[in-house]
């Protein structure tokens, strides 16, 4: 066991006025198994780098043993995935491999292929044996769970459970629950350590905040009747000042030496009190400033004049000679919420696209009415740029309901200013979510839309889909949200 110190860290990115982090101080055990949580932005990624020497910074971090980061750095992808390991840690024991990928249900046989041909759960699982064969290393693990099917998701919990010594960035709630034994939180004023698993930390802020609201009232009173009074105090000194040169009583001569003395000592008094009075404002200002802000989103779907939205009948899906699906039958009806599971390549999202009316090849019978708008949102972000204001002219969407959804969704004002290649993962995410809740549509159809976004986004998208219930058709790995979503599950 050793300690992880962080002590009056502060950073800020070069050209940015607002520090990501401002004289933080906390100490972490490298056998921890430490979930680390908090909404997108607020540089949790960033955090991980800074252990690994990235950026410079003021403040100290010491430890006593070396941080390694998934996902790795492959640098020749086409390379056989033994001399991808050996790359990475050249003093491994064959045996010990061939334990880890036994514990993650991976073939030896893998070792032999391309990495390249590996798919994107093997890569992951790869990657994550090779990590955890190192002696003294601590590992920074960065959302492992976004190319993971939900099968591989559990397998790959129970794994890390069995470990010790890494951060674990996840925002899937049943993943880090299996997983972790600490929580880490970047909250919006400060950073905090709970033992125990993402539930037992969730539970402990839901009560903190609830406190925090129940007093919000008496607390806004007692800092109204402070500043009140401090400016009721403020005002003494000058009430007596201003009679230095009037007359207290008509026809008496005024004493100004007199009058002059006890103006400065009324101001010293009430400037003393005024202090007391801010002072006493600021402390109890401070004890609400880490209520998250999780407002109630909307949605108004488009009615449609028929029950059957979309029908799939006996449908098949190949490129070339690569077959990814076959004989898939359902329907989409109106008020369905229909989760598509499937390992990953089983054909879900050329299932959507299809309905997306893109060019995908197929056999079968696929029927949809051509007077059907559908929202899509989309695993790809990477072609997001631009300003927000020009980004919502080219979707057609309403600028204001667009930007009043993000603010919901935890952009600050500053972010709705910058340019979109700069936001993390998960805001980019967000932007997808935000257009397709603006858009007028008869149904909409998401594509893993909750991969990088916060949890507590992503329990407000569970509040708005249960509240209106629209007509939805997705993909999504989290199991806890497709458990209280779907109304139909629909296997690949």
């Amino acid at each position: 066991m050793s300690l992880i110190n962080v002590s009056n860290l502060t950073f800020a990115y070069d050209g940015s006025y607002d520090n990501i982090f401002e004289n933080v101080s906390f100490q972490l055990d490298s056998d921890w198994k430490l979930g680390f949580t908090g909404r997108n932005g607020r540089g949790k990624t960033t955090f991980l780098n800074l252990l690994l020497g990235k950026y410079e910074y003021s403040g100290t971090i010491s430890a006593n043993v070396s941080f390694e980061y998934f996902p790795f750095q492959v640098q020749n992808k086409g390379a056989m995935t033994l001399d991808v390991i050996e790359e990475v840690y050249p003093e491994y024991l064959h045996w010990q491999l061939v334990r880890e990928l036994n514990l993650l249900k991976v073939s030896e046989d893998i070792l032999y292929r391309p990495f390249d041909s590996l798919s994107n759960g093997e890569q992951t699982k790869v990657m994550l044996a090779a990590l955890f064969l190192k002696d003294n290393r601590f590992l920074l693990i960065d959302e492992p769970t976004n190319h993971l099917d939900i099968h591989a998701r559990k397998l790959v919990s129970n794994y890390l459970r069995s470990k010790s010594g890494f951060i674990l960035v996840s925002h899937d709630r049943s993943f880090l629950d299996n997983s972790v034994d600490h929580i880490l939180s970047i909250n919006k004023n400060n950073i905090e350590i709970q033992r125990g698993n993402f539930s037992a930390w969730w539970e402990n802020k839901q009560r903190q905040d609830q406190f925090e609201l129940a007093s919000n009232e008496k607390l806004i009173k007692d800092i109204k009747r402070l500043s009140d009074s401090a400016k009721r105090t403020g005002g003494w000194s000058h009430e007596v000042e201003r009679t230095k040169n009037g007359t207290r009583n008509s026809g008496s001569k005024v004493d100004k030496g007199y009058i002059g003395h006890k103006a400065a000592k009324m101001m010293k008094r009430s400037k003393n009190i005024e202090q007391r009075h801010q002072s006493a404002i600021q402390e109890k200002s401070k004890l609400l400033k880490n209520i998250e802000s999780a407002e109630r989103l909307q949605i108004h779907q488009l009615d449609f004049h028929k029950k059957e939205l979309v029908e799939l009948e006996h449908v098949s899906i190949a490129y070339g000679s690569n077959t990814v699906c076959k004989d898939v039958s359902f329907t989409v009806e109106k008020g369905d919420r229909i989760a598509l599971y499937g390992k990953n390549g089983s054909g879900k999202s050329s299932i959507l696209k299809l309905i997306c009316d893109e060019d995908i090849p197929y056999t079968g019978h696929f029927r949809k009415d051509p007077q059907l708008k559908i929202s899509y949102v989309s695993q790809d972000t990477s072609d997001l740029g631009g300003q927000l204001s020009d980004y919502a002219v080219t979707q057609g969407i309403d600028e204001s309901l667009f930007k009043s959804i993000l603010r919901k969704l935890d952009f600050s004002r500053l972010q709705l200013e910058k340019d979109i290649s700069t936001y993390s993962a998960g805001q980019k995410k967000k932007v997808l979510v935000a257009k397709s809740l603006s858009e007028q549509a008869h149904l909409h159809i998401w594509d893993e839309p909750l991969n990088f976004v916060d949890v507590i986004s992503r329990m407000q998208i569970e509040d708005l889909l249960l509240e209106y219930s629209p007509t939805l058709l997705f993909v999504e790995h989290d199991s806890e949200f497709c458990a209280n979503i779907a109304t139909r599950i629909i296997e690949l």
